[in-house]
């Protein structure tokens, strides 16, 4: 069966949150030092990974932890004390931090993310996001004009279920009103976008890595699933 219609994750597949210098001036950690950038790179590891959980909890925050992309506040709870138990005692600093993680504006597009969602549009292959985030991604794409290349953004926050859970693709699919079996999920998690193909869809894995150590993966993916000339 051809593939008629695409979904794709956002975090780590068509955007990537990615920090600069701005974002630690004046952060220290524990007893004042500084953050080499391998502990740089770890703190923003941690507060975008879909699903590896790096820090142990009690019983309350690990409740947040797991329903932290169904409702801000307790995504808030989460990814704060996943910053303090990584280093950042501050609570300031970690506040700052949260606040870059809740821009849509600060997270970076992949170098091929326009040219697939322009691709598609113009084969007329619909297109959702399905995420889980606690925030509005749209502003992301409207502000590239992108927007319009998207048929659906099925955000877990607003639809009340998380990735690997089937529902949040049936609720895509339901949108486009294609079956999973021409569908194909493009997404960074095995486990969580992976979780698709139990539906039928087809499933293509992209790398997260920093956006100019991948410049074509999307674009490969469509190619491997039919979806390029």
């Amino acid at each position: 069966m051809t593939i008629d219609a695409v979904l794709f994750d956002f975090s780590g597949t068509l955007f990537r949150l990615e920090d600069d210098e701005s974002w630690y001036t004046d952060l220290t950690g524990p007893d004042g030092q500084t953050f080499d950038v391998h502990e740089k790179a770890e703190i923003l590891r941690r507060m975008t990974s879909p699903a590896e959980q790096s820090v142990q909890f009690d019983a309350e925050q690990q409740y947040a932890w797991d329903n932290r992309d169904l409702d801000p506040v307790l995504h808030r709870t989460a990814i704060l004390e996943v910053l303090r138990r990584s280093g950042v005692p501050c609570v300031a600093d970690a506040e700052r931090l949260y606040a870059r993680l809740l821009d849509p504006m600060e997270w970076t597009p992949y170098p091929d993310t326009a040219a697939v969602l322009k691709l598609l549009a113009a084969q007329d292959v619909p297109v959702a996001v399905v995420s889980n985030i606690p925030f509005d991604i749209r502003p992301s794409f409207t502000a590239r004009g992108w927007d319009r290349s998207i048929r659906a953004f099925t955000l877990s926050y607003e639809v009340g279920v998380m990735k690997p859970d089937p529902a949040i693709f049936h609720a895509a699919l339901a949108e486009l009103g294609v079956p999973a079996q021409a569908t194909l999920m493009v997404g960074d998690s095995a486990e969580a976008d992976g979780a698709a193909t139990a539906l039928g869809c087809r499933f293509a894995l992209v790398d997260p890595l920093p956006t100019t150590e991948r410049p074509d993966a999307l674009l490969a993916a469509l190619r491997r699933h039919g979806r390029l000339a």
